[in-house]
């Protein structure tokens, strides 16, 4: 199943935090049922491509309604198709192989 990695910046607000519009991702993530994992730069959502595009588009319009002037949305997905993958997967691969 495809990862996407997203991260969301508001610019030109009355505050350097984005922690609102964090938590506003977060919400819609979990209203979407889909599988996810919270970094300290950025998400991780787990799920069909076009879910994760659909997700993508509905985070960065909603931070544009949330009171910012310019908002920028980074994004990465991961889609492999040779073999599964998942967040679970890809986190125990790495830590297995530094035993």
């Amino acid at each position: 199943m495809p990862l996407l990695e997203i991260s969301v910046v508001p610019v030109g607000t009355h505050s350097p935090s984005f922690s609102s519009s964090v938590t506003n991702a977060v919400r819609m993530i979990q209203e979407k049922g889909l599988n996810y994992q919270l970094t300290p730069t950025s998400t991780i959502i787990e799920g069909e491509i076009d879910q994760l595009l659909d997700i993508a588009k509905s985070i960065h319009q909603n931070a544009l309604t949330d009171g910012c002037n310019r908002v920028i949305t980074n994004m990465s997905i991961d889609h492999r198709t040779d073999k599964p993958i998942s967040l679970n997967r890809q986190v125990d691969v790495v830590q297995k192989s530094m035993i």
